[in-house]
């Protein structure tokens, strides 16, 4: 490189112990005055005083001074020569110790030996280079006696800054031991309180499972109640009602017009009570697990007109229209009949119930999905709808919405529940959407698996529902959609 270069500095012959000294003092003032580390000055001029006395002999030796601003900014110190040993090993070695890094090159002219070590961030600059450069130029050749007096003077700012680091890491080790005693202390509590909440959630887990027991067991009692008082009551109530019905025959003439009034309202309510007992045990056999799914060949084009034939003729359908699909030609479905049926009709029944004018609908299609195609049957209406807090209370058994809409309206509650219950073991799944004033929708979906051909499109037919004349005996259906009348 020639003085040309705006990188170099300061170009030295190197011949005698003085050039060393002076090449060890320059070293020093470059990395003073580009702001290195007071540990990095001391290093830089230490390495520069070994190898220049190492290589002190050489014939041309000389030192350069460059200041590399290119990417990572470093003080670069380039010794050359032209023949000579190499470089001794343990000088290269203390050396690579003290800077940053050391490059010998051995070349059959002129060999070369660099010494890097790296500048603070933002010092370089031209004003930089520039002072430097006029620096090192007026740097007073040094004796063996300043030589060694300056490195006396490095020698004890190390030992005090060695000393001060000393007694910063001892203060720092103090208050790490402080800091794990308190840790440690920390962990002791945690480690106390955690086995002290364990137990409490052991004890808790007991207590819910206990608990759990007892509900099990208290369910258990309730439907073995059901199901007893269930049997015991039917008996006496079917007796009731048949005994009834034998006075009320049209052939029998021993009655007044007002004794014909009372046992009809015995009869009435002897079938309302019936129904409620058939309820509580058709509720007893779901939760208890005796109702038996029995899958077979159901045509639900004939199972829907059965059942859109008697909810027709309904006093409840009074002013309603009934709109139920006509399945011509939709193929057989494999399922339970009596538990889709008993499933349908609570559902009609309780739109119809709740629907005075408008009109209630059934629909059937097939849905595909990722896990396979299945039977949808929606029922909607038009009726008073279900506010959003009470639809999931609906589910509930014997829970009825309160309200004057109530009124004239006998139930159970038991209706919704029931039919969720069935549903589930169909291996379907019942979902309810209402809005209130704005009639409810009710979708059964049920695993579609077909026993017979394609379907064909389905067409719909409307059945208009009619009051009956009066005095036509009119069937009655109880709250799950039971044929009830004489």
């Amino acid at each position: 490189m020639t003085p040309h270069d705006p990188r170099h500095l300061l170009t030295v012959p190197v011949t005698s112990a003085q050039d060393v000294f002076s090449l060890r003092r320059s070293g020093q003032q470059a990395a003073e005055s580009l702001r290195m580390e007071r540990q990095d000055q001391v290093r830089l001029a230490t390495a520069l005083s070994e190898l220049g006395r190492d290589r002190l002999g050489a014939t041309g030796l000389t030192a350069t001074f460059e200041l590399h601003g290119e990417g990572e900014p470093v003080l670069a110190v380039i010794f050359q020569w032209e023949s000579g040993a190499d470089p001794a090993p343990e000088a290269l070695e203390l050396a690579t110790r003290l800077v940053h890094r050391v490059r010998h090159t051995a070349g059959a002219s002129r060999s070369r030996l660099v010494l890097e070590q790296p500048v603070p961030a933002g010092v370089v600059s031209s004003d930089r280079r520039r002072d430097l450069r006029e620096a090192l130029r007026r740097t007073a050749p040094a004796t063996m006696a300043e030589d060694l007096r300056a490195q006396t003077r490095d020698l004890i700012a190390t030992l005090e800054e060695t000393r001060a680091q000393r007694e910063e890491l001892r203060r720092l080790n103090e208050e790490l031991e402080e800091t794990n005693r308190g840790v440690m202390a920390l962990y002791t509590e945690l480690s106390q309180e955690l086995e002290t909440t364990n137990s409490g959630v052991v004890a808790l887990h007991t207590e819910l499972e206990d608990k759990s027991r007892r509900l099990r067991e208290a369910s258990a009692a309730k439907t073995r109640f059901w199901t007893h008082v269930s049997h015991e009551l039917r008996t006496p109530v079917n007796s009731v009602v048949g005994l009834a019905r034998l006075v009320l025959e049209p052939g029998s003439n021993r009655l007044d017009e007002e004794q014909h009034r009372q046992v009809s309202m015995i009869a009435a309510s002897g079938q309302t009570l019936l129904s409620l007992v058939n309820d509580l045990l058709d509720v007893a056999k779901a939760e208890s697990g005796q109702l038996e799914v029995r899958l077979d060949a159901v045509d639900l084009h004939a199972l829907i007109g059965q059942l859109g034939g008697a909810l027709t003729g309904t006093p409840r359908a009074s002013h309603v229209v009934m709109k139920m699909p006509d399945l011509h030609g939709f193929p057989l479905v494999v399922t339970d009949e009596v538990l889709l049926t008993r499933i349908l009709r609570n559902l009609l029944s309780n739109s119809l119930k709740f629907t005075e004018k408008g009109e209630v609908g059934l629909t059937v299609g097939v849905v595909e999905e990722p896990n396979g195609p299945w039977l949808a049957l929606t029922v909607t209406d038009t009726g008073i709808g279900i506010p959003e807090a009470e639809q999931q209370r609906v589910f509930e058994e014997f829970y009825q919405v309160p309200g004057r809409h109530q009124r004239g309206r006998p139930g159970t509650g038991l209706g919704l529940p029931y039919a969720r219950t069935l549903a589930e073991l169909l291996g379907g799944s019942l979902v309810l959407t209402s809005a209130e004033g704005q009639g409810t929708r009710v979708e059964l979906r049920l695993p579609h698996t077909t026993a017979g051909p394609g379907p064909e499109p389905c067409r719909t037919t409307v059945l208009a529902a009619e009051r009956p004349a009066p005095g036509a005996p009119a069937a009655r259906l109880d709250d799950d959609g039971r044929e009830s009348g004489p």
